[in-house]
């Protein structure tokens, strides 16, 4: 494999939990394409949101010390918390609810331009969102996938494909702000889906989100794969819902892309008891 971009590099493997779920060991049911969120699912985001919050910090220390002593990390935190449940009509803008935080946290600090100097700290903001260290497997399984179906992204979060240098595995990224509704919106899926050419039960669905990826994807009549890794588990050891379940669970991406490799080129419309392995 080829050396991969310092902004995209894996992580370290995590160890299998010995309380792991059943994990689907086929599909059997054909689809045409696949799509993809990206938060957790091709990269942890926590230490990326915990990155962030030092980078901003400095940098107020830097260029804005009156904001940077006034909104300290919690005390930002707590704003941005704050304004996304405000302002629910941005819910699937996250790029304008980080402006709007910084553009805030500027006017109550008193500086005399806070509409610039909220764009210079959302470029700051936006460089580090883009460093992005992708799980182990992920990089390796998406090349696997992507020669196989067409993968498009789709992300409520506001990462760039292009910035972090991944953008060439996919067919296209489609996200909640382009869009203008957010996942598990119905309408976001079917936009993707229309985009691949597919009806909406020949797209897979992939994603680490129980109501934002599986269920959303599922009531828009896409099937679906939970991605159940180690960093979930403590959120969801076993699958939370009893109405609606999964077409797939794996643990990783690189187990995804074992089981769409084995696909048959023309499978059943209807899947049927699938197998399960205990890892």
């Amino acid at each position: 494999m080829s050396a991969l971009p310092a902004r995209a590099r894996p992580t370290a493997p995590p160890a299998m939990p010995s309380h792991a779920a059943r994990y689907t060991g086929a599909v059997n049911f054909r689809i045409r394409a696949i799509t993809l969120d990206l938060d957790d699912t091709l990269w942890p985001f926590a230490p990326i949101g915990a990155r962030i919050e030092r980078v901003l910090d400095d940098w107020l220390r830097t260029h804005s010390p009156r904001t940077a002593e006034r909104f300290p990390i919690p005390v930002m935190r707590d704003l941005r918390d704050r304004i996304f449940a405000e302002r629910v009509d941005l819910a699937h803008d996250m790029s304008e609810l980080r402006r709007l935080t910084l553009r805030m946290a500027f006017e109550a600090s008193g500086e005399d331009d806070p509409h610039a100097l909220a764009e210079t700290a959302y470029a700051v903001f936006f460089a580090e969102r883009n460093r992005v260290d992708c799980y182990p497997d992920a990089i390796d399984a998406l090349a696997r996938l992507s020669a196989t179906l067409p993968v498009a992204a789709l992300s409520n979060g506001n990462a760039d494909l292009a910035a972090i240098g991944l953008d060439h595995h996919f067919a296209f990224q489609l996200g909640a702000r382009e869009h203008g509704a957010a996942k598990p919106e119905s309408s976001i899926f079917l936009a993707a889906c229309e985009r691949l050419g597919c009806a909406p039960d020949e797209v897979l669905h992939v994603g680490d989100h129980v109501e934002m990826d599986v269920i959303g994807a599922a009531r828009a009549g896409l099937r679906t794969a939970w991605v159940h890794r180690e960093d979930a588990r403590e959120r969801h050891p076993a699958w939370p819902r009893e109405d609606i379940a999964p077409d797939l669970v794996v643990p990783d991406l690189a187990a995804l892309a074992d089981l769409i490799e084995r696909m048959p080129v023309a499978g059943l419309r209807h899947a049927t008891p699938s197998q399960e392995l205990q890892p």
